[in-house]
């Protein structure tokens, strides 16, 4: 488990990492909701093909800057953001909720941290 952290040490919600191969191309697929958000890393393009519900997307660069935030539907097919290194998915309206928008700086703290 590990956890989203903005800049000035706010705690935006839990997170699951998929950082293989298999845990990215898994990702959202046959689930029905998602508690907190889940964590593509490197990633840099997402589809919801297949997913049950709508998602907030955002896209972060090598610092863990958020250059770009979008909403997507189910069964949607984005375009790349080559400027990002990884991205954060949650169920739609959780960024709202949180408060998170482009320039955001977002730390992912392992339970270690």
């Amino acid at each position: 488990m590990a956890w989203l952290v903005t800049d000035d040490k706010r705690v935006l919600a839990s997170a699951e990492v998929a950082d293989s191969r298999t845990a990215r191309r898994k990702g959202l697929l046959g689930r029905e909701h998602l508690d907190g958000a889940i964590v593509l890393t490197p990633c840099r393009w997402i589809h919801t093909i297949g997913m049950q519900f709508p998602i907030d997307v955002a896209f972060l660069d090598d610092d863990g800057t958020v250059v770009k935030t979008m909403h997507m539907k189910s069964h949607r097919i984005g375009v790349p953001v080559w400027s990002a290194s990884l991205v954060i998915e949650a169920e739609a309206g959780a960024f709202a909720r949180w408060g998170l928008r482009v320039g955001d700086v977002i730390e992912i703290r392992g339970d270690d941290s």
